[in-house]
């Protein structure tokens, strides 16, 4: 068991995100008395009760009563009362990924980092290890279908695979063996200032990199090609482009399902099948294929865990097929995942009416990033767009979803809607699909919460 000194009781402040409950489920596996807060009670904090821990509604100062030390999450702000009242009482105040980083110093670390596709493609090389007969230890953001609809596991080895947080530059915090960074895009400019900014912190996160430690990196992402110059540890390349080391070809797609040669150094090494589709998921599975054969795992293992591995929850996960309509869910929020996911959902389903409900997040997002979303719903055949859920940030004057509803409508989309709540949302949708549509909820926050609704109403 990892072990921090005489620490018994781990207080986590924003306890319901999907990193927290990752770090809480894991503590509680390892034994420690585990309690956190947070402002509503979801799916999540009823699964963390279930395993044990206490979970605080709100944010009160009382409730890290008894804590030996306070985590939270980078959504949490300095002036909250728990945090205030922790320091006022000298008790230890970190950051997640310092939890993360301690709980990783012992092992062997791989930590997936990048703009978009992190938790899949730890979800992927956790499925290569496990079936690779390493049994590691996993933190991600999502949760995994084959646990369970758990986003943690506790193994018992040396091995721990968890994803790399660089929304705050916390990530520095960690201390893996390999790095993995699937792409590097304009997300997070509020903290970073700069593009630049952002490019130098990747930098400084492969550099930490013990002297025989590896980087798997994505030769096809262009942010990711431009930084290889300023690396100076060990590194692996992975991608469709033809100088990458560990690359794809001969893809074919069949509904679901996706197969593809993958070939080390122009030699062919064998045959991959994935039950994800969509282009930029042969790209995470390269990413695992590379940590497999980084560690030495058998080409038939990586195959087998690759094909294994199943759905993730809120990752292109279709939920049900009620009526002739196909509900889809999908985390995507930033405009790069929100083009490549309705592109994947016209290639699977071509046929099909594509109906997507939208619900921004975060109003620094929205309003950074705001000329890209305003051109990424072009593969929507009709679109909803929902008000932004804040994710604990204060309004923007002027940053709201009928901004993007206007600037969606000014670039040329002929069936975009803007509803108030989701009662509206639902009211519309009962009224306008029909037999043979797909239905795409999309966003980090909780449009889920539509298609769930929706489809117990159909069933009345």
């Amino acid at each position: 068991m990892t072990t921090f000194g005489k620490i018994r009781h781990i207080h986590l402040v924003g306890i319901g995100g999907i990193g927290m409950s990752g770090i809480a489920e894991l503590l509680l596996n390892l034994g420690y008395h585990i309690s956190g807060s947070d402002t509503r009670r979801t799916e999540v904090t009823e699964h963390l009760s279930d395993l044990g821990g206490r979970i605080f509604l709100g944010h009160r100062p009382e409730n890290v009563g008894g804590a030996d030390v306070v985590v939270f999450s980078s959504a949490v702000k300095e002036d909250n009362p728990e945090l205030v009242e922790a320091r006022e009482q000298s008790i230890p105040v970190i950051p997640r990924a310092e939890m993360l980083a301690e709980l990783m110093r012992l092992k062997y670390g791989i930590a997936v980092a990048g703009a978009h596709g992190k938790t899949t493609t730890t979800s992927m090389i956790a499925s290569i290890l496990t079936q690779g007969g390493l049994d590691p230890t996993v933190v991600i953001g999502g949760r995994l279908n084959i646990w369970g609809g758990s986003n943690a596991r506790l193994g018992n080895s040396d091995f721990l695979v968890a994803e790399a947080d660089e929304s705050d530059g916390s990530f520095l915090l960690l201390c893996p063996s390999m790095a993995v960074v699937t792409n590097i895009d304009y997300e997070h400019i509020d903290f970073y200032q700069s593009m630049n900014n952002l490019r130098k912190t990747f930098v400084d996160f492969i550099n930490k990199l013990p002297f025989y430690g590896r980087a798997i990196l994505c030769l096809d992402d262009k942010e990711v090609q431009g930084i290889i110059p300023e690396l100076t540890k060990s590194y692996l390349t992975y991608g469709l482009n033809p100088q990458a080391d560990i690359r794809a070809s001969e893809i074919s797609k069949e509904a679901l399902s996706t197969s593809f040669l993958v070939t080390f150094k122009d030699n062919l090494v064998g045959k991959i099948t994935t039950s994800i589709p969509g282009d930029h998921n042969v790209l995470n599975a390269l990413a695992a294929v590379g940590v497999g054969m980084e560690l030495d795992i058998g080409f038939d293992s990586i195959s087998e865990g690759l094909k294994n591995l199943g759905g993730l929850n809120r990752r292109f996960e279709i939920r049900d097929e009620k009526g002739g309509i196909l509900f889809l869910d999908d985390y995507g929020h930033h405009p790069t995942e929100i083009a490549v996911t309705l592109n994947t959902a016209k290639e699977c389903w071509p046929e099909r009416r594509l109906v997507v409900v939208f619900q921004p997040h975060r109003y620094t997002r929205t309003r950074d990033s705001y000329d890209q979303f305003v051109v990424s719903f072009n593969h929507a055949d009709v679109l909803i767009i929902t008000p932004i859920y804040g994710a604990g940030e204060e309004p923007i004057p002027g940053v709201d979803s009928s901004s993007i509803y206007q600037g969606i409508r000014d670039h040329g989309h002929r069936a975009v809607t803007l509803c108030s709540s989701k009662e509206d949302v639902i009211s519309l949708l009962l009224t306008e699909v029909r037999p043979g549509d797909v239905v795409l909820t999309l966003g980090a926050g909780d449009i889920h919460l539509v298609g769930t609704e929706l489809l117990k109403r159909m069933e009345e």
